[in-house]
């Protein structure tokens, strides 16, 4: 169920030689994405469990099941900010509803993330996807 931004990524990844190359391109799709703005960097919007600064700011269009997902989020290392980026390649434009359907860590490993990340830099993943998963149920809720 992967969106056609995350399917780009797997794509690059498959052309990509090495790991390093592939880490190299995390950290160009952190870079791209835009910063978030000190405003919402806030303890509400923080995500714990991660090792590094991370902040998701909620962006849903719409009402109820059908609401249309979408974040801002950013870090202040620049790895997380590319893992934060492929995350947003995943959910970005799902339902509130599919968010909760999709299966982060098979999609992840489909990257060889699995493989090539530090424990702690997984378990900051994980933590990202939980919260990920959190602001969509809440968004269920609200409606």
């Amino acid at each position: 169920m992967a969106s056609e931004a995350f399917e780009d990524i797997a794509d690059t990844f498959d052309f990509l030689e090495d790991w390093e190359e592939r880490y190299r391109h995390v950290i160009e799709l952190g870079r791209a994405m835009p910063e978030l703005d000190a405003v919402f960097r806030v303890a509400a919007n923080k995500v714990d469990g991660c090792a590094s600064q991370v902040w998701f700011r909620p962006r849903i269009e719409g009402r109820g099941a059908e609401a249309r997902f979408d974040f801002q989020g950013d870090s202040d290392a620049m790895i997380v900010r590319g893992l934060i980026a492929v995350l947003h390649a995943l959910y970005s434009g799902l339902s509130v509803t599919e968010v909760g359907h999709v299966d982060a860590a098979a999609e992840l490993r489909r990257l060889g993330l699995d493989e090539h990340l530090s424990s702690q830099r997984s378990n900051g993943v994980r933590a990202m996807v939980g919260r990920i998963r959190t602001l969509a149920a809440e968004a269920v809720a609200a409606a």
